[in-house]
């Protein structure tokens, strides 16, 4: 009525008796790792559509796809502004791509002005990369920690040596 099966064998049984048991710890296992995977997994891109304009300021942590105007600071992760988009204000992010336009300054880790780019304003950057094509108007400055340095230049303007000497005899 039915075939043999490993199962009737007398060798196999021990092996088929463990093999169940062990599928139920892994599931179990399994069970644990994937609401611990879900938290690590990353959030998709927020997306400024081309029709969305924005007045205000915009921060996140994560990472931001601008089709459409912002007049406002943005602050994210990773920032790209795509080639319909204008931003018109400062930019500062660990990763900034730019294929629309942008006035106002740039501060970013990673800076990277595509052909299409017209940016109009200061870049401050750890590296920059400026395709054949793009349009700049401003300066370019490297810093070792460009996303932190621009509140200190501020400050020694007005006192450039007794503003650190003071702060270090406090």
């Amino acid at each position: 009525m039915f075939s043999k099966s490993k199962i009737n064998e007398p060798g196999h049984k021990a092996d088929d008796v463990s093999k169940p048991a062990m599928p139920e710890p892994s599931k179990a296992s399994a069970g644990d790792y994937k609401p611990a995977a879900t938290p690590k997994a990353k959030p998709p891109a927020s997306v400024l559509s081309a029709d969305l304009h924005v007045t205000g300021n915009l921060k996140t942590t994560g990472d931001i796809q601008v089709e459409g105007t912002v007049e406002g600071d943005i602050r994210a992760h990773l920032l790209t502004i795509g080639e319909s988009a204008t931003i018109k204000g400062e930019v500062v992010a660990d990763d900034v791509v730019v294929n629309g336009r942008i006035v106002g300054r740039v501060r970013g880790l990673k800076v990277r002005l595509t052909a299409t780019a017209r940016v109009e304003g200061d870049i401050i950057h750890k590296t920059i990369a400026i395709e054949s094509g793009a349009h700049f108007e401003g300066s370019v400055q490297r810093q070792d920690d460009p996303l932190n340095g621009g509140k200190r230049p501020v400050q020694p303007q007005g006192a450039p040596q007794a503003a650190p000497v003071a702060a270090g005899n406090d």
